[in-house]
């Protein structure tokens, strides 16, 4: 609620991925894994249950600013999180992608992420299509409880 009353830690201009980055409890900025490069957490404007994005430490923009390092660590947590995602939800399909740049739909372009998103068949309806609203049926702590014992899990 505090992001959308506005009174979020980025409301004074910090990038909110940085501020996880710099954060010290990963509960609260629902960090799920932290690699060398790399990081996943959970969206906080959830397309779906479970809707969770991989971003770099350092603050880059876009794709060719990747080095190979963080390259490869991103692609590895997505794996890593798509196979922690199909023993919690067991998801039927995935979105997997990066709005790179505003005009492409970033909705924080200054810093890049990649979104990870489980899909069913079915889980577009009419609330979701013509309310433009979507209904997310687990609070995003409830989630992060459920999937930080799989990513420990899974990356040992």
């Amino acid at each position: 609620m505090a992001y959308l009353k506005g009174n979020a830690p980025n409301s004074a201009g910090d990038c909110i991925f940085c501020i996880k980055v710099r954060g010290v409890d990963d509960t609260r900025e629902h960090v799920l894994h932290r690699g060398e490069h790399v990081f996943a957490t959970l969206n906080l404007f959830p397309y779906n249950n479970g809707h969770l994005m991989i971003v770099p430490y350092r603050h880059i923009a876009a794709v060719t600013d990747l080095s190979a390092d963080e390259l490869t660590e991103m692609m590895t947590v997505t794996q890593l999180a798509m196979q922690v995602l199909n023993a919690a939800f067991n998801p039927q399909g995935y979105n997997v992608g990066i709005n790179q740049g505003s005009a492409a739909g970033a909705g924080i372009a200054e810093h890049l992420h990649q979104h990870i998103v489980p899909r069913w068949g079915g889980d577009t309806n009419f609330l979701s299509t013509v309310g433009e609203t979507r209904t997310i049926p687990e609070w995003i702590d409830q989630t992060y409880e459920r999937l930080l014992p799989l990513f420990k899990e899974h990356h040992s």
